[in-house]
């Protein structure tokens, strides 16, 4: 995108170096960590896909999470061509693209969620390419009113992520770095810029439910908490709570998000039902609740 498309897309956004006003200070995801971190406890991150099966039963779904304990929620956005996302989070994408879902209705919905009075920190997850076509200022601008408190940007690398922390510094979002096995020689670099948590990759490949992990998994993790004082948090292939206990002796926090969106996805027909809706977000709420430990 030209500078030109970009300024005329951020129409009214603050202007190139001038400080945009922040929603929220302190960042949530720091005092989230902080307060776990007084009582001993372990983070339940759990993520998903805003859309799917449609933006009411988001809000609703994000309530639930809540109140079933969940300490930090990512929101999914939508997106054609997801190189980190497996099959399960690929067609719950697909679902929530057929609703039109962009970047800035996802943004929307941590705004309508705020109103509903939810407090637990939103963690955007999503691919550079929609945020470019956002338009940096104006995006940033927006996630800043609408209660965004972190980023996650699989597809960009650190080396390439300069201009991109220095705006999300300027608005309290934190940019959570992403670290895997294969980031050995490059970890030490993407954690002095991190911000919020470091996500710790689990499993090599894309996200999906997984038996087991690699066999070098622990040690990786215990690598990367002995180099840096941000939380570590641990995700890709966690599915139940037998493995949320295993890594919640390891770390700070657990992700969990394709069993949770499998488990939204095999419920659509009970949540596209009225009569039926209620039991079925009841039935996602204490799925969330066995995770928390």
């Amino acid at each position: 995108m030209s500078h030109s498309a970009e300024s005329g897309l951020a129409a009214g956004a603050a202007q190139e170096g001038e400080r945009l006003p922040a929603f929220e200070a302190p960042n949530r995801i720091e005092e989230t960590f902080r307060r776990l971190g007084e009582t001993g406890g372990t983070a339940l991150i759990p993520f998903l896909t805003v859309g799917d099966p449609d933006l009411d039963t988001t809000l609703d779904i994000i309530e639930q999470m809540e109140k079933a304990g969940a300490d930090v929620l990512e929101l999914g956005v939508p997106y054609s061509d997801p190189l980190a996302d497996g099959p399960v989070i690929q067609r719950a994408s697909a679902r929530a693209l057929e609703q039109l879902i962009t970047v800035r209705t996802c943004l929307d919905v941590a705004r309508k969620a705020r109103e509903r009075g939810v407090q637990m920190p939103f963690v955007l997850f999503t691919y550079y390419n929609p945020i470019l076509q956002t338009g940096l200022d104006l995006f940033f601008e927006e996630a800043s009113r609408n209660g965004i408190s972190g980023l996650i940007i699989p597809d960009l690398p650190y080396e390439e992520s300069e201009d991109m922390l220095r705006r999300a510094d300027r608005v309290n979002i934190a940019l959570i770095p992403l670290v895997a096995p294969t980031s050995s020689e490059r970890i030490d670099k993407i954690l002095r810029s991190g911000r919020g948590f470091v996500y710790c990759v689990s499993s090599l490949g894309v996200t999906g439910e997984r038996a087991s992990f690699h066999d070098g998994v622990d040690a990786f993790i215990r690598d990367v908490k002995s180099r840096t004082d941000l939380p570590v948090a641990v995700g890709f292939g966690i599915s139940g709570r037998d493995q949320v206990e295993r890594f919640a002796e390891l770390c700070d926090g657990v992700v969990v998000g394709s069993a949770i969106v499998r488990t939204i996805e095999t419920l659509i027909p009970d949540l596209m039902n009225a009569d039926k809706r209620e039991d079925a977000l009841l039935q996602i709420r204490e799925f969330v609740a066995e995770l928390k430990v």
